[in-house]
């Protein structure tokens, strides 16, 4: 059995325990169809597999490459597009069940023009990104189904509450967007629901689905949050120059998600991130070849700077998964 240590550096680790624990922790929450695990955060179907084996089978995709992906390896039951596309045309190609999210003329001109059979209109419910206004929803609806689709329902990403650190105010933005949304929901109709993200998993009772992706491999960021998930990711690293008041790991920006802040080193405290440094200032001094594990900040734009991941447990790779969902 190969041993972490034989890695080319930086490598991309996941912790077999914490990853099992997650997959449990989430679908006793979460049984079944009432999540809808968001493979943006991990890019890989081998990850999408063992949610599948939790018992979760739709799954909601960021990019056509993901749910092209997805269905080429046999997950293709239930697969939401949740992000509106102009050029759905390979969409129309997928042999899977596709729902696209639309919040335009446009997008739903799209949707038919791919020969798609089934939509969710997207509703803005407080996060200045895409949907739709909430009075607008149900002249879309009426406007997709003159076009021949099927509305399953309404989606909306409440974002803008997913990292508020205080559970109070989290909880009331949440319950606020979620108004918004089943406001919507009852102009439009349909069976879904379709909201939420690993911050709002267990306070969004209002949506029939929820769209967690992060909580599989976790990152600092969520870690703040006090959530029962760990953090299964990291980026195993190697010490390359020793100075008297820092260390130098090759990990650098090209490795590491950086939008949600510095990584972590445990008993270190992270300077700052070049192109491929890290540099650290570590409470107990340390030695050229020494190895490091580093902790991102934000797990979904990490996974994609790298081609594979490797599942450990007491510093021996179990698997090494290729993350093949990257690219567009």
């Amino acid at each position: 059995m190969l041993h972490e240590s034989a890695l080319q550096t930086p490598a991309l680790l996941v912790d077999a325990a914490d990853l099992e624990h997650n997959l449990e922790t989430m679908s006793r929450a979460r049984p079944g169809a009432s999540l809808r695990p968001h493979v943006k955060a991990h890019k890989c179907t081998g990850l999408a597999r063992r949610q599948a084996g939790a018992g979760h089978g739709s799954f909601t995709c960021a990019t056509i490459r993901e749910l092209e992906g997805l269905a080429a390896a046999g997950l293709g039951d239930d697969l939401l597009l949740a992000n509106e596309v102009l050029d759905a045309s390979r969409l129309g190609r997928i042999d899977a069940r596709v729902t696209l999210a639309v919040d335009s003329p446009e997008t739903i001109a799209a949707a038919a023009a791919a020969d798609l059979r089934e939509v969710l209109i997207d509703v803005n419910v407080g996060l200045p990104r895409c949907g739709c206004a909430p009075e607008d929803a149900a002249g879309l609806a009426e406007r997709a189904r003159a076009a021949g689709l099927e509305v399953r329902g309404v989606m909306g990403y409440e974002g803008h509450a997913m990292l508020v650190e205080e559970r109070e105010k989290r909880e009331q933005l949440v319950a606020d967007s979620m108004q918004i949304l089943r406001a919507a929901h009852a102009a439009v109709g349909g069976e879904l629901i379709s909201a939420g993200g690993t911050g709002s998993y267990d306070c969004n009772a209002l949506a029939s689905e929820v769209q967690a992706g992060s909580y599989l491999l976790m990152d600092t960021a969520y870690a703040k949050l006090g959530l029962p998930f760990r953090e299964a990711l990291s980026v195993l690293a190697r010490v390359i120059s020793v100075s008297r008041d820092y260390a130098v790991a090759d990990c650098g920006l090209k490795a590491l998600g950086m939008d949600h802040g510095n990584p972590s080193v445990d008993g270190a405290r992270v300077w700052f991130c070049s192109d491929e440094h890290l540099t650290f200032a570590p409470e107990v001094r340390v030695a050229v070849g020494d190895y490091v594990r580093v902790r991102p900040a934000h797990v979904d734009p990490t996974l994609a700077y790298h081609r594979e991941l490797h599942v450990v447990e007491g510093g021996e790779v179990l698997e090494t998964l290729p993350i093949d969902l990257r690219h567009w």
